[in-house]
Formats: C-alpha cells, sequence, structure tokens
C-alpha cells in the first residue's frame, strides 16, 4: 500500500535508493548475498527494449575485479545503481529513500534530527545554503544564506543532487564536518568547521514587539517594558515566524493564533498596529499546510493552482474560516522563502494586496508527490508544478518583494527587513 503526500519542501534529508524485484533469476553475489528480479521486471524491460545485459556484464565485472573485495556491498551497490537512474532526469527533487533515509526525512518534517541546522537547495549544479537555522551549528560557524559549499569533508560537490549533499553533510550529535565555501563569484574557498548537534525546530514561534509610537522602528524600545501600564506612547504589534509546513505546524499555528487573539483584546494596550508574518528561510514542506495558512488570512477563493503534466488544473480554495481575515499584515520574505512559504507569500500579495518586504524568494514552483513503499523506503517524485491564483509561474525566478531591504551580513545584531516591517504597519495605521 502506498501512502501519498504532496510535498513542497526545498529540503529532502539523506536519499539514496533502494533494491527492485524478487522470487526469479537469483544472481550470486556475495557468499549470502543475493539480488533478484522479477519475470515481470525483465517483461517490462523488454516491452521498452532495454537490454539489462550490460548492467549484470558490469556488475559481474566489478566482483570480479575490483581490488577492494570489502567495498562490494550488493545492497548499497543496488541503491546506488537505482539513484543513478532517478537522478538521470536531472531533477533534484525526485529522489530515492532508502527505509533509512525516508526516516529521517520524516523526522525534519516533524522538527527533530541531528546534523548543522542548515536547509539546503541545488542551482546551477551547485549546493547552496537557502539558510541556516536559527541558533543552529551551521549559524553559530559563520554560514549565511547564498554560500556555496564546494567541498564537504575535501569532496568535490559540483553536479551533487541534494541527498548526496545530505547524506555527506548530516552525521551525529558531537561530530564534525569541514565545509568549504564560497561566498561570491570567483572567491577563493573558506574552509569551515561545523560541529553537529540535535536540532530542534519549532514550525511556529511567536513574539509580541512593542515600539516607540513617534517612530515606528525601534523593536521591543528599552522604555516600552512587556507591561500594559507601561507601555503609555508605545505601540504593539504581533510577530509570528513560520519556519516550515510540517507535520505539526497546523496546531502548533492554532495555538499561536489564539495568543494572537488574546493579545489584541488585552486592555491597556495603547495601540495595536497589526501582525508581521514571517516566512523568511522557510523551505516549505505540505502542500495542504500552505493552504491552511493562507486560509487564515483569506475569506474565499483560490491560493494556488496545481497543474498536472497533462495540462489539467486543480484549484486549491480557501478551506476553513479564517480569523485573521481583516488583520492589518505585512509579510517577510528573502532568498531562502522558497515552495509552500511562497504560495502563502504570493497568494496574500494577489488576494489581498499585502505587502511583501525583504528579498526576491528562492523560486521553487514543483510539487513532489511522496511515496511509501515497502520495507519503510520511500520516493517523492516531481508530479506537478503550481501557479499562484493569477496563474503566474515563478519556478526559477522567485517573488519580488514591494519593499525591497536586506540585511547587513556584517552586523546581525540589527535586522532591517523586521525593522522596514514594524515601520511599514506604522504609516499604513496613519
Amino acid at each position: 500500500m502506498r501512502k501519498i503526500r504532496n510535498f513542497l519542501l526545498i529540503l529532502i534529508l539523506s536519499v539514496s535508493a533502494y533494491g527492485v524485484g524478487n522470487n526469479l533469476g537469483k544472481r550470486n553475489i556475495q557468499s549470502q548475498q543475493i539480488v533478484t528480479f522479477s519475470t515481470t521486471d525483465r517483461e517490462k524491460a523488454e516491452q521498452k527494449g532495454l537490454d539489462f545485459s550490460l548492467f549484470w556484464e558490469v556488475w559481474d565485472r566489478l566482483n570480479k575485479y575490483y581490488l577492494e573485495k570489502s567495498s562490494l556491498e550488493a545492497q548499497k551497490m543496488m541503491y546506488g545503481a537505482i539513484s543513478g537512474m532517478v537522478a538521470s532526469l536531472g531533477d533534484p527533487y525526485t529522489v530515492f529513500l532508502t527505509p533509512e533515509q525516508n526516516k529521517e526525512a520524516k523526522n525534519d518534517l516533524a522538527g527533530k534530527f541531528e546534523g548543522i541546522g542548515a536547509q539546503l537547495g541545488v542551482k546551477d549544479k551547485k549546493i547552496v545554503i537557502i539558510a541556516p537555522l536559527k541558533n543552529s551549528p551551521a549559524e553559530i560557524a559563520g554560514l549565511v544564506p547564498g554560500d556555496w559549499i564546494i567541498k564537504v569533508d575535501g569532496k568535490d560537490t559540483y553536479n551533487w543532487t541534494l541527498p548526496e549533499a545530505i547524506g555527506n553533510i548530516r552525521g551525529a550529535k558531537g561530530s564534525k564536518v569541514k565545509l568549504t565555501i564560497v561566498r561570491k563569484e570567483g572567491e577563493k574557498g573558506i574552509d569551515i568547521d561545523v560541529l553537529r548537534d540535535e536540532i530542534k525546530v519549532a514550525s511556529v514561534e511567536r513574539e509580541e514587539i512593542f515600539a516607540d509610537c513617534r517612530t515606528g522602528i525601534s523593536r521591543n524600545n528599552p522604555t516600552c517594558e512587556k507591561k500594559d501600564s507601561d507601555c503609555i506612547g508605545c505601540f504593539a504589534v504581533n510577530y509570528i515566524k513560520l519556519t516550515r509546513f510540517g507535520e505539526e505546524t497546523n496546531s502548533d499555528w492554532t495555538e499561536k493564533v489564539n495568543e494572537v487573539l488574546l493579545h489584541k483584546s488585552r486592555r491597556g494596550i495603547r495601540q495595536y498596529l497589526g501582525l508581521i508574518l514571517d516566512v523568511r528561510n522557510n523551505p516549505g514542506g505540505y502542500l495542504a499546510g500552505s493552504v491552511f495558512i493562507a486560509s487564515e488570512f483569506i475569506k474565499d477563493g483560490t491560493v494556488v493552482i496545481q497543474e498536472n503534466s497533462d495540462g489539467s488544473k486543480k484549484n486549491y480554495q480557501v478551506n476553513r474560516q479564517g480569523r485573521l481575515t481583516d488583520e492589518r499584515l505585512v509579510v517577510l520574505i528573502n532568498k531562502g522563502s522558497a515552495s509552500a512559504s511562497e504560495i502563502v507569500a504570493g497568494a496574500l500579495k494577489i488576494r489581498r494586496k499585502i505587502p511583501l518586504i525583504g528579498e526576491t524568494s528562492y523560486g521553487k514552483g514543483t510539487i513532489q508527490e511522496a511515496q511509501e513503499l515497502k520495507e519503510g523506503a520511500g520516493i517523492h517524485i516531481t508530479t506537478a508544478k503550481w501557479l499562484l491564483p493569477d496563474n503566474s509561474n515563478l519556478n526559477g525566478n522567485g517573488i519580488k518583494p514591494d519593499i525591497e531591504v536586506s540585511n547587513d551580513e556584517n552586523n546581525q545584531e540589527a535586522d532591517l527587513q523586521l525593522e522596514a516591517a514594524i515601520t511599514t504597519l506604522f504609516k499604513n495605521s496613519l
């Protein structure tokens, strides 16, 4: 039985491949290791005009002549063969997962894993840091969005798939990985050692921000304590950080919206300006999650359009009664905002004219089906692309912000994009 879910995730965790077939055509590979093909498998190959004799010839020659016999692991070789077949499609998001790797992928969407805590992507056949997670080993080591990883422990990463990159970068808590990164074209690579750790990521975070009403640009102004009685001359903003669209996102989101509504109803807040939705460095996740979040702010109509390979389209509509449909709102995006987060930002921009602030988003406009296979293995297959409500396709281009603001990489303490969002809410309230 296969279980299918739509994914829009830019980060796919450890991926390789999975063996094929059983019962007939047994071949002895090592003393107790057997790889088999069924009659049906062979018939399918023959119908497509394929001759697997070359495959088996290479297989046999490796086992006969290869120097390091200990490296001839039949299952690993089969995984590699299937991985190569999938990689031949040229799509870094269509991948095969071994049982262990499939489990890791699910753990990521649940917000728990061990590694360096960085979201990765592939551009121009190069591995790129989409974003380090907050307080992660990657951030502590100094990695920043846009860093190209050209080597991992001395191994060249050019033309690697995401699974290859993640499989080599991931590792047990307490171990180290050496990343060679380049920040600008033509620059010499920089070696950075990253100490792996357990990564726990909350999918939704909320904060109350108080600032000076006279300027509208000071976050948590020292004169504005987080007590209503001390907040004379200050305004209040709800800030929600959405880090991914995973297993717990919908329930976490509902909890935080309850807090937003409670905050708005509290007496003593002299001025409430609205809400900042931050999807910066959000790599995506479940398609259904993006519709759920967007439906909080949009009263009705289309959120996103799915276009299938045969040209047919499916409209995903607002699917519930949102509680923030009249909320004054701005959205923060950057080059680490991808897929599901781009759906939410794009839908709010088009359907409600909500201003987007920050940098042009990543531009991932494809949908993957996550299919469960026997023995715990899985495969993610690109089956469709998605379009914004105005039928625009952002794949490879991203969404441009209405107000373009870049943070200063040399001053990590200042969040200029967030300050711009506060200022925009302040001006829109006048």
